[in-house]
């Protein structure tokens, strides 16, 4: 086998010493998953010590083979094995959970040898297969990728998910290990150890499966050989393990999960220190690439190939100016990829396909999994990852978005047919409660786009936007109001109809925007001006512009929108008019559970279409 000599015992030392770490600090912190950790020491010790190869001095180098600990709660023992890498010093170790230590309880990228946030169960292996993706596909680079996936979160289908992804795309960079330890945190797993269940299950899946004995480091050392050499599709490690290895009294034992030792700490390291023959530096050190083949990437500064260019008054729908822009971009920039959940046809993310097949990727009907591989397609800045499927299907992976905010990610979001407004489809095809989600991501960015013109400005914005960012786009058509030259900007909304006498501030977006247009036009008629406000970006929010043209039209606000109240822009622009004196807000929105009809008959059934909003200002007025 290439590499270094294996010195098994120097291995099976490394491993004992990282269970004492991972005993002495927790005991440390009083909390945490020592029992967890002790399962996979010998896994870790042979993966940074033996198979894996990768910088110490620069953790996050593209060439780097990558390893992703999905069950995040053995945090102890990764970041005992990048102290005994020698990235850090090992004293550092009993700074585990403390505040202002970026050891936290469960890995965070606050920590620069960590890609992604884990913890939240079940999705490391979607990251996994998406950084597989990247560098089979794009970067068609030397590295490997490497997750560890406890038995327990075996349960999540997400896992499955992204195990059905990484067969498809015949991920043979990518090699899954299993740790089954038999026991979960209340009671022993639905399949404890009957290592043929899960070889059946992965087999079936189409991986190349490996049964091992996960502490023996023989076994483990020619696996990893195996699953090096092995083409055309990924490779699971089925490791039998036992929770608590090596701690005595302890080990294969309930009630131990997610808890320091206490009164046992000093007796099992007495016997971890007597099983360890070396207690000096280590002699293995962490192996570098053998090749530095990952290329160079800039995805800085993306820019529309072209301008936007409709006529005022055409008629396009949101979602297609995605697509338009989408080819736009991809075509300035190599590293610009879009993925769907099987609905490229309806959000036209399947136009990226005209500039290079090869940037799209299909995730199929498995949205879980859809943003997980989109939040490891752009670790370590290999890609910008546009991800679509219509706005109501997003809320099934709200806690990999969640996690993805977490992990410092830059996934650009694109949901099309939210509102009552998609018509026919009914209740559950409609996102009413999207922006609630979106804007509950911390540090993210919400694009409410009116019009064609101003969709194509926010996507090209989006793919140069640090964080999560969601670009909200319709199903049904809508004028364009905006000159194909017109600038915009994050978190500055703009005016599109204004007059000296104005009554009433009127703040709608997308298909509400152009009903609060038809409705000023008939206000208008019956001697009432009213000012109408696009806001372009419900986060951030345009403050300054909402209450500078509330107090010019009187302190009255009419929002209308196509979503729930809780959560959506009207709730946006009362925070942001909380504060202050003598502004009233008036909001119209979806405020009972929908049913089908037609798009317009709809809004006007749900009280948001430009009928209400006439009668909604001059209810107003009286105030």
């Amino acid at each position: 086998m290439p590499g270094q000599k294996v010195d098994k015992q120097e291995l099976c030392d490394i491993a004992n010493r990282l269970r004492i770490h991972s005993v002495t600090s927790t005991s440390a912190a009083n909390s945490g998953h020592p029992t967890s950790c002790s399962s996979i020491a010998e896994i870790m010790s042979v993966l940074f010590f033996n198979t894996m190869r990768y910088k110490v001095s620069a953790p996050k180098d593209a060439s780097n083979d990558r390893f992703v600990l999905s069950k995040g709660h053995a945090a102890p023992i990764l970041y005992a094995a990048w102290a005994e890498a020698g990235l850090f010093p090992v004293a550092e170790l009993q700074k585990l959970r403390k505040l202002g230590s970026d050891l936290e309880g469960h890995p965070t990228p606050r920590l620069n040898f960590i890609d992604v946030a884990t913890g939240s169960l079940g999705q490391g292996l979607a990251v996994a297969a998406g950084m597989a993706y990247v560098g089979k596909n794009y970067d068609k680079a030397s590295y490997r990728v490497y997750c560890l996936v406890g038995d327990g979160e075996s349960a999540e289908g997400s896992i499955w998910e992204s195990i059905y992804f990484a067969s498809h795309n015949k991920l043979d960079n990518l090699c899954l290990i299993f740790d089954v330890n038999r026991l979960g945190q209340s009671e022993p797993t639905a399949l404890g150890h009957d290592m043929e269940k899960y070889r059946k299950r992965l087999d079936a899946a189409g991986f190349h499966s490996i049964i091992v004995d996960g502490h023996d480091i023989d076994e483990l050392v020619k696996a990893f050989h195996i699953a090096a050499t092995t083409k055309d599709k990924p490779t699971a490690l089925i490791c039998k393990t036992f929770k608590g290895r090596n701690y005595p009294k302890i080990e294969d034992i309930e009630n131990w999960h997610g808890k320091p030792l206490g009164a046992e700490t000093e007796r099992v390291l007495e016997h971890l220190r007597s099983l360890v023959k070396n207690h000096g530096p280590l002699m293995l050190k962490p192996q570098k690439p053998l090749k530095e083949d990952a290329p160079a990437v800039d995805i800085t500064n993306i820019k529309l190939s072209s301008p936007p260019n409709y006529k005022l008054g055409e008629s396009l729908a949101t979602r297609q100016a995605y697509g338009n822009a989408l080819v736009k971009i991809a075509q300035n920039n190599p590293r610009v990829i879009a993925m769907d959940g099987d609905m490229k046809n309806s959000t036209f993310a399947e136009k990226i396909k005209g500039v290079d097949a090869a940037r799209y990727i299909e995730c199929f009907i498995a949205e879980q999994n859809l943003v997980g591989v989109a939040i490891g397609a752009t670790c370590r800045d290999r890609t910008v990852a546009f991800v679509s499927t219509f706005a109501t299907f997003l809320t099934r992976a709200f806690d990999q978005i969640r996690m993805g905010a977490i992990s410092q990610t830059n996934v650009n979001f694109v949901g099309s047919h939210c509102g009552v407004s998609i018509g026919e489809d009914g209740p559950s095809q409609m996102g009413l409660e999207d922006i609630a989600m979106f804007r509950s991501i911390p540090g993210s960015t919400i694009f409410y786009p009116a019009d064609a013109v101003s969709c194509e400005r926010a996507i090209e914005l989006a793919a140069n936007t640090k964080g999560i960012t969601f670009t909200r786009v319709n199903r049904p058509n809508t004028n364009v109001i905006y000159a194909n030259d017109h600038v915009f900007h994050i978190g500055k909304a703009n005016i599109v109809r204004k007059t000296a006498t104005d009554k009433v501030l009127l703040i709608g977006a997308g298909i509400t925007l152009q009903e609060a247009i038809t409705a000023s036009t008939e206000l208008a008629k019956a001697g009432i001006n009213v000012r109408v406000l696009d806001l372009f970006t419900i986060k951030p929010i345009d403050k300054d512009a909402i209450i500078k043209n509330a107090r010019e039209c009187g302190g009255r606000i009419v929002v209308v929108e196509d979503h729930y109240p809780e959560g959506g822009i009207g709730e946006a622009v009362l925070s942001a008019v909380a504060c202050e004196r003598d502004i009233i807000v008036k909001m119209l929105a979806v405020r009972e559970l929908p049913r089908s009809g037609p798009p317009l008959v709809l809004l006007d059934a749900f009280g948001i279409s430009a009928k209400h909003i006439c009668a909604a200002v001059q209810e107003a007025c009286k105030m």
